[in-house]
């Protein structure tokens, strides 16, 4: 007999719900609302995912914050800020969404089926974090850390923290580049944006001077400039590598 899909998905989880449907729930985009019947029993909480998208972003800082400080108590706080940039991003989100597999199992409307939202970065990003709302209403904080420990904490890699790297901030490294380079300071401007409000995409130009610029995508403007530094970042280095 075949398992059930939840089944299935909880098993990569790492997390059997004893209330399956906050999993349901966690799994519902708000376009999905709109083809269902009216539910008189759902209760306070609505059946889309975006109230436990907002619970599960402030439950995730929190335990990055917890973690990062037993991992790594003699670190400054501005090593420990760029390491829970790094673990909270929709970038890292969408990454541990891609591991899990999580876009099978997403309900969606038909539109957003259409759109190809089973790939969207952003919308598999929130679904990531709607699934840590669940598993905290579901089993509360140990079980959410044990989640978080399996699929998110270990990309820090292991060893002694001192050693521990911190995740590249391509603007401010573009920007020590270009200083060291005698060049003028990187300058960035969304020249694009596409999709609905709630899925936007931001096409974002970093530009440094008449003679280097790159562009690159992303769900919010904070992506897409980094992404965008670190294209310009790499042709800056190669540039410089040419002239030695």
């Amino acid at each position: 007999m075949e398992a059930h899909p939840l089944e299935e998905l909880e098993l990569r989880l790492g997390y059997s719900f004893s209330n399956r449907a906050l999993l349901l729930r966690a799994l519902t985009h708000k376009s999905l609302l709109v083809e269902l019947p009216p539910d008189p029993e759902a209760g306070l909480w609505p059946r889309d995912n975006e109230q436990l998208e907002f619970l599960g972003d402030s439950i995730l800082g929190f335990l990055a914050s917890d973690h990062l400080v037993r991992r790594c108590p003699t670190f400054p706080e501005g090593k420990l800020s760029k390491l829970k940039a790094h673990l909270v991003s929709a970038v890292q989100l969408h990454e541990v969404a891609k591991r899990l597999g999580l876009g099978t199992y997403l309900r969606l409307g038909k539109g957003e089926e259409t759109n190809g939202g089973r790939q969207k970065k952003a919308l598999l990003a929130n679904s990531v974090e709607a699934i840590i709302a669940a598993i905290y209403l579901d089993g509360g904080l140990a079980a959410c850390d044990a989640f978080l420990a399996q699929h998110v904490w270990s990309v820090i890699p292991e060893g002694e923290p001192e050693e521990t790297p911190v995740p590249i901030d391509s603007k401010s490294a573009l920007q020590e580049l270009a200083q060291a380079q005698k060049l003028p300071v990187p300058r960035y401007s969304i020249v694009h944006m596409s999709g609905p409000e709630h899925e936007r995409m931001f096409t974002v130009e970093a530009r440094i001077g008449r003679d280097f610029a790159a562009r690159a995508e992303g769900p919010s403007k904070k992506v897409a400039s980094q992404r965008a530094a670190r294209e310009l970042l790499d042709h800056l280095r190669a540039e410089v590598s040419a002239r030695v």
